[in-house]
């Protein structure tokens, strides 16, 4: 009976859905919906301009996106309006916009780690957020993170064991120096994004949603992303991907959401998304 009410609502939520957004001239029979927003909102608290330790960083927007909503004194900040979608397996979606337009946002509220103020979030299979479900320990060595990112992913030693090596040179932090045995502290940003992208991508994910994470590494490693994420897809994942290179969105995504101060502006196939926010962006 449970089930049955689930299967209906989520249809519905479907049929809404794709009526609100209307990705016109994206195909709707790749697969099944992977990802439903109906009408999602998101909303967050913040108290004063910054924490008594003076950080502005993820841990104290964290702190400020579960604040209750009783919170004396909170800045209300509207981060994504009304956005409603279907994502099917099959897909690899861009998220473009500006700075602030609740891209990273909305891929939080797909991945459960912001609840929604208002709307709904159906998701079929378990979403991972790159660099979430892959935490790294900067003072465990790279090579220890392997092993627990993949642990924490559900593989199994075995299965560790054996993509190892795969892990390590697809990341290429070792290409000038062993650098996989030294402490995460000692990797710059790039090569610790680049490392986080190689555990996720060591296995199939049902939707897995990168923020950025492409434009950390060289021209190679950029191709090794690429063709990585053409073959999640062919395993009928989802993939997400926020980037500000437009290029990279063409090359590596079929359809594309614009995103700008928390409202979708367009849905729609990746070139002509990128097409009319370059033209808006025009000088």
């Amino acid at each position: 009976m449970a089930a049955t009410d689930q299967a209906t609502a989520t249809a519905q939520a479907a049929a809404t859905a794709e009526a609100r957004s209307d990705p016109a001239g994206v195909p709707s029979d790749l697969g099944e919906p992977t990802v439903i927003a109906d009408g999602l909102h998101v909303v967050y608290r913040v108290r004063g301009a910054a924490g008594r330790s003076g950080g502005g960083g993820p841990a104290a927007l964290m702190r400020a996106l579960t604040r209750r909503k009783g919170s004396g004194g909170a800045r209300r900040v509207h981060a994504v309006k009304g956005v409603s979608f279907v994502a099917r397996r099959g897909e690899a979606i861009g998220v473009i916009g500006s700075n602030g337009s609740g891209k990273s946002t909305l891929l939080r509220a797909v991945a459960g780690l912001i609840p929604p103020e208002s709307g709904q979030v159906y998701t079929n299979g378990q979403p991972s957020l790159l660099g979430v479900n892959a935490a790294l320990m900067n003072d465990l060595p790279g090579e220890r993170n392997v092993v627990l990112g993949c642990l924490a992913m559900g593989m199994t030693p075995a299965e560790v064991r054996e993509r190892y090596d795969d892990i390590v040179e697809f990341s290429g932090i070792n290409d000038k120096g062993d650098f996989i045995s030294l402490p995460m502290r000692t990797y710059s940003s790039g090569m610790a994004a680049r490392l986080r992208f190689a555990i996720a991508a060591a296995r199939d994910h049902d939707v897995l949603m990168i923020d950025e994470a492409l434009a950390t590494g060289d021209r190679a490693f950029r191709k090794r992303s690429e063709k990585r994420i053409k073959e999640l897809r062919e395993k009928a994942g989802t993939v997400f991907l926020v980037s500000h290179s437009n290029k990279t969105i063409r090359d590596t995504c079929d359809r594309a959401l614009w995103m700008e101060r928390g409202e979708l502006v367009m849905d729609g196939p990746a070139s002509e998304v990128v097409d009319a926010y370059e033209a808006d962006n025009a000088d």
